[in-house]
């Protein structure tokens, strides 16, 4: 990830490193496999001998499922659409760019709703894109922007590396893959992991693959010609100098102490896997 750093706009050897570790299987361990989807956390490193409760402060989550009847160029959209996007996001706060920073970069904020009695989080980060003939790439990092501050009420979480692989299987068909490697700041306690993980992760890609299949009949009705993702000519967002930015450090923020959370709560909270 350090290579990000040498001009802050991901370079071909981040999106190359993305893409081998979304279809990596070395070190991944699976949590969950259903339906056509399935989702790994990373193997952890070995802990201390006296078996911390709480598990690394960078947690790496990978889902993955193929979807049959949505192609992978709606499928990217559905990503981008930050408009459509308050329509299908069940944990999403707040969302909205900030700047542009080239063609295929930009900046935005995002917060979203974290498991009781958890705090809830956002993040501030630098989104970037790439396309080829079959297959999409969107990844971003953490950023420092001096307008958006951390803020009192929310604990500002850090993305070392989050996005997404979307590869067309066929004309409507695609493997989706997402892929986070985070600091959510705060020691949690591991029965929201294990929630992320088995419950709240294939939540949320049953929600984006719905939301690709309403999709472009929503789009006719909503701008159906305007996708600057696609069109960067047709971006109105300011642009933005990258210089003005710097990488947002997860040891520059304050750590939340979650861990009095204790795993009672994981009794109930982890069998709501409707």
């Amino acid at each position: 990830m350090s290579r990000v750093l040498s001009g802050i706009i991901p370079d071909e050897a981040v999106f190359a490193d993305f893409r081998r570790q979304a279809l990596s299987t070395d070190n991944w361990y699976s949590k969950y496999d259903k339906n056509g989807m399935e989702v790994w956390v990373e193997v952890a490193p070995v802990t201390s001998p006296q078996g911390n409760k709480n598990v690394p402060k960078v947690h790496k989550i990978k889902c993955r499922m193929t979807i049959k009847d949505v192609s992978a160029a709606t499928m990217y959209d559905v990503l981008h659409d930050g408009q459509y996007r308050r329509k299908w996001d069940p944990t999403m706060l707040e969302s909205f760019d900030i700047a542009r920073l080239s063609p295929n970069a930009d900046m935005g904020y995002y917060s979203w709703l974290c498991p009781k009695p958890l705090k809830n989080r956002d993040v501030v980060t630098l989104r970037s894109w790439q396309v080829t003939d079959d297959e999409y790439v969107i990844i971003n990092c953490s950023v420092k922007h001096p307008k958006y501050p951390p803020k009192k009420d929310l604990v500002r979480a850090i993305s070392l590396l989050t996005g997404y692989l979307v590869k067309a299987l066929g004309p409507n068909s695609c493997s989706f893959t997402y892929l986070s490697q985070a600091d959510p700041k705060g020691s949690l306690p591991k029965w929201v992991v294990n929630k992320a993980s088995q419950v709240l992760a294939p939540r949320v890609l049953k929600c984006v693959h719905k939301a690709g299949q309403s999709y472009p009949d929503w789009k006719k009705q909503n701008s159906p010609a305007q996708k600057p993702w696609l069109y960067p000519e047709q971006s109105i967002l300011p642009i933005m100098d990258p210089s003005e930015l710097t990488i947002q450090r997860a040891d520059s923020l304050e750590n939340v102490d979650e861990s009095t959370q204790l795993d009672i709560q994981e009794g109930d909270k982890t069998e709501d896997s409707s």
